[in-house]
């Protein structure tokens, strides 16, 4: 983790409205009528309103920039945001989770603020964070933190809160090695969807291959990894600008483990000279690429600056697919920024509208509009895609 040297005093937060007070969820209500009745006016507000919803901005309560720009980009996650708008996710509260359900309320409740409210106000993410830090307490305070692991941190929460398997089953120790991999690969994503199972986890999470071949006996073991974003490094070359698909090539390289990062084969029982390679077993509706400009050294910690040059629309990522595959074409909709350096930084969101379809910037309290060729930059930090549906692409 990078510490920051950048204060950002802190914004007064608003005052609340009290009708906002009923979106908190109740347990034995569920289905309350108030909530349905609200979250109708809501949602006929939204379509017959001229102004754009959605284009609320968020107070900054000191260094906090981090955890706006995340808010930002998953505010505009088209379904994300519905479970939360239709008040969806209280079918799906999980009171068994270590919270109780606190964190997803409060992360409900701001996206539907953040969707209400005028254009021209910004509100205030107080209430989330208490229940943010109370989650995840490397987040209590006023220090800059990194976007991706708050991220992280933020969807596995949101995740526990709403997961439809109240008593998980014991893992399993059956091998599965003797199985092809195509059949190994589902009886692992079951493996995992019977311990893991939410909304969530339906839009962000896919598959990874990692492919394991000695190169004594020619013997390649798969194992088959759920993931929630892809950190892709970024390649140095002479003339500092590289493009999204160089980094998902080098990220996908067979690398050469040797030395003493032999492993140990299985049917040479041995260490031996082997090489890695991941590919994409399942594509995730929701597909987060975090770009690793960051690098932690031992004396100190430095910033890639390099420009990565990004599709906004028909991203092909069918040449990384562990099979045949005919879905894999990506759109984007938003970016978390960071400008600055390891020392000290700031970040901004960038985020295609749900609704309107128009590019907006997102720097705490401040939202407005942008051009589309404005969105690739030096600063893009992590890349959020939406997987796009066979007949968009007709």
């Amino acid at each position: 983790m990078r510490d920051s040297y950048t204060v950002t005093l802190p914004e007064e937060p608003p005052a609340l409205p009290d009708l906002h007070k009923e979106l908190r969820p109740r347990a034995s209500m569920p289905g309350s009528l108030l909530v349905s009745t609200f979250v109708g006016l809501v949602l006929n507000k939204t379509k017959s309103s001229k102004a754009v919803q959605g284009l609320t901005g968020l107070r900054n309560l000191g260094n906090t920039c981090f955890m706006n720009s995340i808010l930002q980009c998953l505010s505009n996650t088209r379904e994300l945001r519905d479970y939360c708008l239709q008040n969806l996710y209280l079918r799906d509260l999980n009171n068994n989770s270590r919270m109780r359900t606190a964190l997803m309320a409060e992360f409900a409740k701001l996206i539907q603020l953040l969707w209400t409210s005028s254009p021209n106000e910004s509100v205030s993410p107080s209430e989330f964070k208490t229940q943010i830090q109370r989650y995840a307490p490397r987040f209590v305070g006023y220090n800059q933190q990194d976007a991706q692991e708050f991220l992280r941190f933020l969807l596995d929460g949101l995740h526990g809160e709403v997961n439809r398997v109240l008593v998980r089953p014991r893992a399993s120790a059956d091998t599965l090695d003797h199985l092809p991999d195509d059949e190994k690969s589902r009886q692992m994503w079951r493996r995992y969807q019977e311990r893991e199972d939410s909304r969530v986890s339906d839009l962000f999470v896919g598959q990874l291959k990692s492919s394991l071949t000695c190169s004594e006996c020619g013997y390649c073991s798969t194992a088959f990894d759920p993931f929630w974003d892809l950190s892709l490094p970024i390649p140095k070359k002479g003339y500092g600008e590289v493009t999204l698909m160089d980094c998902l090539r080098l990220f996908t390289k067979e690398d050469v483990l040797d030395g003493d990062e032999k492993p140990t084969c299985c049917r040479c029982k041995a260490r031996t000279r082997c090489t890695k390679k991941f590919s994409i077993q399942k594509f995730p509706k929701i597909l987060v690429l975090h770009l690793k400009r960051f690098s932690e050294a031992r004396l100190r910690a430095s910033k890639l600056t390099t420009f990565v040059n990004f599709q906004l629309k028909d991203l092909d990522l069918r040449e990384f697919a562990a099979q045949s595959c005919n879905h894999a074409v990506y759109n984007l909709y938003a970016v978390s920024n960071h400008s600055g350096t390891t020392m000290g930084g700031h970040y901004t969101a960038y985020c295609k509208s749900p609704v309107s379809g128009e590019w907006h910037s997102f720097n705490d309290s401040r939202v407005t509009p942008m051009s589309s060729s404005h969105v690739r930059s030096s600063d893009a930090y992590l890349l959020f895609y939406e997987l796009a549906s066979p007949a968009s692409r007709m």
